[in-house]
């Protein structure tokens, strides 16, 4: 059958899609980019925030009239709108034929045959078992680089958070499993590995009694063909010594490490139930750049918790002001049901949010701004992401930038350069955002 594919939400996500891809073109299916030509349509929902929420079940309806047409045999639904309302989606949207859980996703060939079978079809595994990562999989991103998912899964229950609910306790991919893939990946030409997981940095404790992503990471970077190793979503009390001096001498892994703080207001990060104080993460900073000057720190906040005031959003502006993060991402605090935080009396209105959440933006527009003009003269090495259409200029990314979510270098160069390839530029001009750069001969 052709099938259309749509992935919605996080990388982890998108790796449980590329999996699920992997199993039906093994099972026959062929794929298909334009709605019209599909006659099965999968989605792979979210629900993180109520944005991610609203974006699932608009796309689910928009692409339920396929069905309604005719022209699409079967609509299933899959990951975490699925596994949170599932009898929501089978009883209030009749077009969908299946619906399966976080935990499903091996079963994804059987779903689509016992549908075109004329059944509908629902699975829930237990959110105890490893994660979802046997099998071919086919990527998604290009090629030139990959997400590792190591783990699955959480532990933290933070106060607004639904993940552990939906995804489970805190599961680590064997390690011998996840070097097989790094190599797969690897042979297929990818020449950066992402790593992702709900908290990469517990990676191993459950398997191996310890933390252990530095040791995943000196085996990773012993990997032919493998150029950089970037890691995501460290919980900045979980950043331990082993790992820095890892981070330091593994020539293939980036001086870059994505830490979201959510706040800095200690009135607010109890309230959260984070383990962390402003004190701990003032500490964790300054340590981090005196063992890695070069080191690009990325973070994510929210806006308008539950609680906060004024002058603790003045507190984090402050904060941010002085510790001048190099990548940052803000979020208006979502009020997820079925969360303690949800049930918080003093709810802010969704303005207030709104205002915090620019102010947060506006400043973090100057602060990289600032430090892209401090990037002129230097001279970095870049991964080739793409042509402008047209014009003599590559787009790229430096080792301070992950795809989809950081900026580009803009290259002038008449050479004929090519997704993935590696080439050394002089950064020549800043702008918000991104720099623009000139190949060095």
């Amino acid at each position: 059958m052709r099938i259309l594919f749509v992935s919605l939400g996080c990388d982890k996500n998108l790796v449980d899609t590329e999996y699920m891809i992997g199993t039906l073109r093994e099972a026959g299916h062929t794929f298909t980019d334009e709605e019209e030509q599909a006659e099965v349509i999968i989605i792979n929902s979210c629900c993180f925030i109520n944005d991610a929420k609203e974006e699932s079940i608009n796309t689910i309806l928009e692409l339920a009239e396929y069905k309604d047409a005719g022209t699409c045999q079967a609509l299933l639904v899959t990951g975490c709108l699925a596994e949170r309302y599932r009898k929501e989606i089978m009883h209030e949207i009749p077009q969908v034929d299946a619906v399966l859980g976080t935990g499903s996703g091996e079963k994804i060939a059987a779903a689509v045959e016992e549908v075109l079978k004329g059944k509908k079809y629902e699975s829930y595994q237990p959110l105890e078992n490893p994660p979802f990562s046997s099998g071919k999989r086919f990527l998604t991103t290009g090629g030139h680089y990959a997400h590792l998912k190591i783990a699955e899964g959480c532990n933290k229950n933070c106060t607004y958070c639904i993940i552990p609910k939906i995804r489970g306790r805190y599961r680590s991919v064997p390690m011998e499993e996840l070097l097989t893939q790094a190599r797969e990946l690897a042979a297929q030409g990818v020449k950066e590995l992402i790593l992702v997981a709900q908290e990469t940095t517990l990676y191993g404790l459950d398997l191996y009694g310890k933390k252990s992503l530095h040791i995943l990471l000196d085996e990773l970077n012993r990997i032919s063909g493998i150029q950089w190793i970037r890691i995501m979503y460290c919980y900045p009390e979980e950043i331990y010594e082993e790992l820095i001096q890892s981070i330091k001498r593994n020539k293939k892994v980036c001086h870059y490490l994505d830490m979201p703080i959510q706040h800095i207001s200690n009135a607010v990060l109890k309230r959260m139930g984070r383990k962390t104080t402003r004190e701990e993460l003032t500490e964790k900073l300054a340590h981090l750049r005196a063992e890695i000057p070069d080191i690009t720190l990325r973070t994510t906040l929210i806006a308008g918790f539950p609680g906060e005031t004024q002058e603790m959003h003045e507190e984090l502006m402050y904060f941010l002001n002085e510790m001048e993060f190099d990548r940052l991402g803000a979020f208006s605090y979502s009020q997820e049901e079925n969360t303690p935080a949800a049930e918080f009396p003093d709810q802010v209105e969704e303005y207030q949010k709104s205002i915090w959440k620019e102010d947060i933006m506006e400043l973090q527009e100057e602060i990289i701004f600032d430090k892209n003009e401090e990037m002129k003269g230097q001279e970095l090495w870049v991964m080739i992401e793409g042509k402008v259409e047209g014009e003599n200029v590559c787009i790229g990314r430096t080792y301070r930038d992950a795809p989809e979510i950081d900026g580009y270098i803009f290259i002038n160069t008449e050479e004929t350069l090519m997704t993935g390839d590696f080439v050394k530029v002089k950064v020549t001009g800043a702008h918000e955002y991104d720099l623009t750069g000139e190949v060095i001969v």
